[in-house]
């Protein structure tokens, strides 16, 4: 099982002892994940040291290190170098792939996060008849911006009139925050390990971006987030702690259904990436029927409806 580390207390020691990653606190050890074992890691702490062993031996696994403001939010991250035996020939075709392939992509990816928008609304007894109907709207590359349009609708019919998306505000808007980064680091490590470049994204373009395609990839997923935040805020549950953390980081590991079947959140997302890089550089024939990714599609309800409900039951 993989898991995501999460360094949020002060004053901690990050090192690799025979094979683990170790974490202690004033010379005593708290702590050790087996480095395979390990999906990201996720630092917010102050004082926090590292040894340079760290960085080499995540990165020869292709582990993301993400490094986060007071929000929560990604400001920095470790990038390796290399994740793919074939990582020279897709950065190529990535970086040449056409417009009318890169924007059809783009078009799946919306069409797939407005649905699970409106399946994550049906769950939670909302009015979501019209994000089917916007699904249908998406032409490639998305020329009319209905996901601006699902969006506008989405965050209210979800949060209630009052809920404004803010980066920099605290309650459930932190919450989306560290939720948005463990997403955005699976996918990170996905795309890494498929042999693609992060900041080549399909529509993210922003130059001050490195993650590009992970913001774009992860935008289907998103809606899990929302729909645990919703289920943490409905219990109450509106601030950044080891509790409320555990239930986002928890994510990874939701099932989610695929073209093989049931598959843990990071595992589709590892296929997701490996299905766009071959999308990218698909050739012949591939190229003539249109190579569609495996984009995760709507869970049952009742799964929906239960996520960051749990939360009792993990004490």
């Amino acid at each position: 099982m993989q898991r995501v580390v999460d360094l949020s207390s002060d004053g901690l020691h990050v090192s690799v002892t025979r094979g683990f990653l170790a974490v202690s606190r004033a010379g005593a050890e708290v702590g050790r994940v087996a480095l395979d074992d390990v999906l990201a890691v996720i630092a917010h702490a102050h004082g926090l040291t590292w040894s340079n062993t760290v960085f080499t031996r995540l990165a020869e696994r292709a582990v993301p290190v993400v490094v986060c403001a007071q929000n929560h939010a990604p400001v920095a991250c470790v990038w390796p170098m290399q994740g793919h035996h074939l990582q020279g020939a897709r950065l190529l075709a990535q970086a040449e792939a056409s417009r009318p392939r890169v924007k059809r992509l783009w078009r799946d990816v919306v069409v797939a996060k407005i649905r699970m928008q409106g399946a994550v609304l049906a769950a939670h007894g909302a009015e979501a008849g019209a994000f089917d109907t916007l699904a249908r709207k998406v032409k490639s590359g998305d020329p009319d911006n209905v996901e601006a349009q699902a969006a506008r609708r989405y965050w209210q019919a979800l949060m209630g009139p009052e809920f404004r998306r803010d980066r920099d505000a605290e309650g459930a808007n932190a919450l989306l925050n560290y939720g948005y980064t463990v997403l955005r680091a699976t996918l990170a490590r996905a795309i890494c390990a498929a042999g693609l470049h992060p900041g080549l994204g399909l529509h993210h373009a922003n130059r001050g971006n490195a993650f590009a395609l992970a913001d774009d990839l992860m935008e289907p997923y998103r809606p899990l987030v929302d729909a645990c935040v919703h289920g943490l805020a409905a219990s109450g549950y509106t601030q950044v702690d080891p509790d409320t953390k555990r239930q986002l980081v928890a994510l990874t590991t939701l099932d989610l259904p695929s073209r093989q079947g049931m598959s843990p959140l990071h595992v589709h997302a590892a296929r997701l990436a490996r299905d766009v890089a071959a999308a990218l550089g698909a050739e012949g024939a591939d190229a003539q029927r249109g190579t569609k990714p495996d984009l995760p599609t709507p869970l049952d309800p009742l799964v929906l409806a239960s996520l960051g409900r749990a939360r009792e039951e993990t004490q």
